[in-house]
């Protein structure tokens, strides 16, 4: 018989698909069959042909699972889709049967199944399977992941638990991520005499780590529209530190941080070449992760050629450096299947924070 866990999240960017990652690594040191399902999918991408969720396609290529990719992402959230359903152009059943048809064919052949939620408790309700309908659908314990904090914790956790009580489904794991080092005890101490009068396991996952909020520089380029040039072997680079190359070139090289993306006015000649220079030399090229050349104006004959021979990673794009500067200020990177780094360094610290022992107890 299929075990199986519910992943759900009380908002965006919690780390859902940072938890399911750990979790699919920790279940294949127990279970010899462990698979990953993804039932609404509002972010979808091609995949060998197929529309499906990122995440699943992310999951399939990681775990080598490609041939099961359209169970793992039954229903997406193509344009047009919810205005059909609402217009009653689909019938109201058939979000439902997709799900569970999909589901219990990968419980038929996987011996541990973890089903990834999407956003908080209640996305999904435009089509009628929100995420704690999708779980007592599936009659899939849930695991809960929170951020860190205690007082926006625990009220983001009883709002949740609401919805998901009402819809039937069993809750059973609280699990609060992104924790602060230092308050990491702290936290989940009140944490765990917050729920003390409830049947909810209380448990931690990572602390913050700033790496895995960190975009790669081909996330950067998907982010931005255009193509990135240069060595395509960096493409998974990350970008620790986004600098606007404002001060004269040797300034803003002194202060380069560790793998700054550097973001460069198209008519400054003298840092491209500069930083084009440096992009051979080992110290630089550690500090120097790539560059955003920015602005209207044509960068010069030559200086492309410097460029494009350096072989630095570069993306060229006509919005001004601050413009682009703000953009990527505000971007959440997510984790696409080409970021090894960010995958090796989670499988590698999963065991130490999270108890996978305990969870496969509670479910």
């Amino acid at each position: 018989m299929c075990r199986k866990i519910f992943i759900g999240a009380t908002g965006q960017h919690c780390g859902k698909t940072t938890i399911s990652l750990s979790l699919m690594h920790l279940a294949r040191q127990k279970y010899a069959r462990v698979g990953f399902m993804k039932p609404l999918g509002p972010k979808w991408v091609e995949f060998n042909g197929a529309i499906v969720d990122k995440d699943a396609a992310m999951f399939a290529s990681v775990f080598g699972v490609e041939e099961d990719v359209t169970l793992m992402s039954p229903l997406t959230l193509t344009p047009g889709v919810t205005r059909r359903y609402l217009d009653n152009e689909i019938a109201v059943s058939v979000p439902r049967d997709l799900i569970r048809s999909a589901c219990a064919t990968l419980e038929e052949k996987y011996d541990f199944l973890i089903i990834e939620g999407a956003g908080h408790g209640g996305v999904g309700s435009v089509v009628g399977m929100n995420n704690a309908r999708i779980a007592a659908e599936l009659n899939a314990p849930v695991l809960l992941v929170t951020g860190g904090g205690i007082g926006n914790v625990i009220d983001s956790v009883e709002l949740n638990l609401a919805l998901y009580q009402r819809e039937g489904a069993d809750v059973r794991i609280i699990m609060a991520n992104k924790l602060v080092p230092e308050k990491r005890a702290n936290t989940l101490g009140y944490l765990v005499k917050a729920f003390a009068k409830s049947d909810l396991m209380v448990t931690s996952a990572f602390d913050y780590l700033p790496i895995l909020a960190d975009p790669t520089l081909l996330h950067v380029s998907e982010l931005l529209g255009r193509p990135l040039n240069g060595d395509p072997a960096e493409r998974s680079r990350l970008c620790h530190t986004i600098q606007l190359g404002a001060a004269s070139s040797q300034i803003v090289i002194d202060h380069l941080k560790e793998s700054t993306l550097l973001i460069v006015t198209s008519s400054r000649d003298e840092l491209l070449v500069t930083a084009s220079s440096l992009h051979h030399i080992p110290e630089f090229k550690s500090r120097l992760a790539g560059l955003i050349i920015a602005g209207h104006v044509p960068v010069s004959n030559i200086t492309q050629r410097i460029l494009d021979d350096s072989n630095i990673p570069y993306i060229r794009i006509e919005e001004t450096s601050s413009e682009i500067f703000y953009q990527l200020r505000e971007h959440v990177s997510k984790i696409g299947p080409e970021d090894l780094e960010k995958i090796n360094l989670i499988n590698s610290i999963a065991e130490r924070y999270i108890d996978f022992g305990a969870i496969d107890a509670m479910i």
